[in-house]
């Protein structure tokens, strides 16, 4: 145990654990408080107590009687106190309770203990085998037999952050009792010390009020509220340490051996325009952008700068997000673009095209246009050199990089968060970081299948794998699915040369190369998840998870709609009310009224965080904003 620290002991019986304790701590600077439900006169008839509370003062410590554990925050000795460890071993309401009961004290004394707890304390609870409901019991009780340890403990925003056994040999003096409120010991045989800390808290959900210049043109926008947690989070900063960075960095440098990835800083702005999208056919259904209407456009400037600085390490003046906390009923969407089926085939009306923006589903469009410009540099220079593209980190500058007709020899890179409207599911994400990479090549070298080859090199120890399908390239890996793929296009006025692009998927990448449990990690404000990966550990390297065996809730929702009914509306409405602890959405049942206008859908939903504390009450609070919130913007009639 660290030095300077407060333990807090509760349920004593005959306090042979707090006096083990004191000995065990006596060279460091811990304090032991000792506290018992009884009255002094009732402890002093355990076995052994007065001369383990007399152990206890000797060694410093404080002894406290009549201290109930469920009520920490009205015992007036306690006040003002703040403790880095609270200890509770082998709770029992006493007598023959059943599990019900001691799930409960387990309940209220979590909700009591964090009122004396520390912001960093933790809180250990002894527990026989078999007691807690985890995977670590053995055998494992059916759960409702079980005490719940972690549910219970939720309640009080509390996460379990480990478990291990508990050690008696460490405390030999130590003489359980108090088992169904006699001088009886518990069975500590294969028993469990659960180790429980404080749970940051959740991030509501909030409109994003975003400025940035979109093709010349400064334009003002909000960013959908179920997406703001999403935006600015600089993961792909030089100086990151961020799963994200550390996949990117580990691909930038096995391909490096063959070909030098030249990553492009320049700032590009979240928000595209369909025509982009059309002209740069990328494969993108139009029904997956998030459609944004503008508030407002400034057709006056002619500053190139974004609000997107996910790449670029220096400080900026560029213009600034501003975050807003709305409380409007409504939010900003552009309707009548659900009948766009394929961005490939976009029929858009030339005068009307610049009303029509998304935020980024890929980064090829803008990416494109950036090579086009380094191309017309280029060509119009009449030279090879390059001049205006900066090397990402630990790459240095193919000297042979001239271009003629778009052909380069080395490969152009280019990173950043985009953003798909799919519907919620195990490994559907609404944003994550895609890495582009691009290069042209001479058709006869068959540079996608190289290119191919190499990736699957890198990634086939995590169980990544290629297949061939139409159109290119697809890069698999169960239980995730798609995370990447490779696919060539043809080259204008080139007929013998090809482009060669692969899009890979960094946060599927990040879940599989460091083994983590949930992708929603990734985006987890939480410092101990960051501070597993502070020392730029090797892909391979298993992330520890500092929240274990999180439980899922289930709950039901059924509603009647309007003749017009768009699923994906819902979806966003259960990521904005939920805080993104839904994980999976099913639709269990439909049903159509034959004499009225109105269709009954029922929902299955299942709340589920690896990242908060997550307990029955709180899954409830979110399901019923949830239906608050379908009320109110969608229109629909709860049942």
């Amino acid at each position: 145990m660290s030095p300077s620290r407060a333990v807090l002991m509760v349920g004593e019986g005959n306090f042979s654990f707090s006096a083990s304790a004191c000995q065990l701590y006596s060279e460091s600077e811990t304090t032991v408080t000792a506290t018992c439900l009884q009255h002094q006169e009732e402890a002093l008839r355990h076995e052994g107590a007065a001369d383990n509370i007399q152990t206890i003062k000797d060694s410093g410590g404080t002894v406290l009687f009549e201290v109930d554990c469920t009520k920490l925050g009205e015992c007036a000795s306690l006040q003002g106190h703040l403790f880095d460890r609270v200890v509770f071993n082998f709770p029992h309401c006493g007598r023959k309770s059943g599990v019900k009961k001691n799930r409960e004290l387990l309940r209220n004394f979590f909700l009591s203990c964090v009122q004396v707890l520390a912001e960093s304390g933790e809180v250990h609870v002894s527990l026989c085998n078999g007691q807690g409901g985890t995977p670590v019991d053995q055998p494992k009780r059916e759960w409702h037999n079980s005490w719940q340890a972690v549910a219970m403990a939720a309640e009080a925003d509390l996460i379990l952050s480990a478990i291990h056994p508990f050690e008696s040999d460490k405390h030999q003096s130590y003489k359980c009792t108090g088992y169904r409120s006699q001088d009886k010991g518990f069975h500590v045989e294969k028993a469990l010390v659960h180790m429980f800390t404080r749970s940051i808290p959740y991030t509501p959900a909030h409109l994003l009020k975003v400025e940035e210049v979109v093709e010349g043109e400064k334009v003002q926008y909000e960013i959908p509220a179920e997406l703001s947690d999403y935006i600015f989070r600089r993961f792909l900063y030089s100086d990151s340490v961020h799963p994200v960075k550390l996949v990117q960095d580990f691909l930038l440098e096995g391909l490096a051996k063959k070909w030098p990835v030249s990553m492009m800083t320049e700032t590009i702005p979240f928000l595209l325009t369909a025509k982009q999208l059309q002209t740069h056919c990328c494969g993108i259904d139009g029904a997956q952008c998030y459609w944004i209407h503008l508030l407002q456009k400034d057709l006056t400037s002619d500053t190139d700068t974004s609000a997107d600085k996910e790449n670029d390490p220096r400080p900026t003046e560029t213009l600034l997000p501003t975050c807003l906390a709305s409380n409007k009923g409504d939010r900003v969407r552009i309707k009548g673009v659900e009948s766009f089926r394929s961005a490939c085939s976009l029929d858009i009306d030339a005068e009307g095209e610049s009303g029509m923006h998304m935020l980024r589903p890929s980064l090829l469009p803008q990416m494109e246009e950036l090579l086009a410009k380094k191309e017309a540099i280029i060509n119009a220079d009449g030279h090879g050199d390059c001049e205006g593209s900066d090397e990402s980190e630990g790459n240095e500058k193919d000297e042979s990089c001239g271009s003629c007709n778009g052909v380069t020899s080395l490969l152009y890179g280019i990173s950043g968060v985009v953003f798909r409207n799919v519907p919620i599911g195990l490994w559907a994400m609404p944003a994550f970081h895609e890495l582009l990479i691009q290069g042209v090549f001479p058709s006869e070298t068959q540079p996608g299948k190289l290119l191919g080859e190499k990736l699957e090199t890198l990634l086939a120890p995590f169980g990544v794998s290629i297949v061939t399908e139409q159109g290119g390239l697809r890069l698999k890996a169960q239980p995730v699915g798609l995370v990447g793929k490779v696919f060539a296009s043809d080259v204008s006025d080139n007929n013998n040369h090809v482009r060669i692009t692969a899009s890979l998927n960094l946060d599927l990448l990040a879940v599989l190369l460091f083994s983590l449990p949930d992708w929603r990690l990734l985006w987890s404000h939480d410092p101990r998840f960051l501070k597993q990966f502070s020392s730029h550990p090797s892909p391979g390297t298993p992330f520890h998870p500092f929240c274990l065996y999180p439980e899922p809730f289930t709950f039901d929702i059924s509603f009647w709609t309007g003749p017009t009914w768009e699923e994906k509306n819902f979806h966003a409405v259960v990521r904005e009310a939920s805080c993104g602890t839904v994980e999976q959405v099913k639709l269990i049942d439909r049903f159509s009224h034959p004499d009225l206008s109105q269709t009954s859908y029922c929902y299955r939903l299942i709340y589920h965080s690896h990242t908060h504390a997550l307990s029955h009450t709180r899954a409830l609070q979110f399901h019923k904003h949830l239906e608050t919130l379908l009320s109110s913007r969608l229109q629909v009639t709860i049942r």
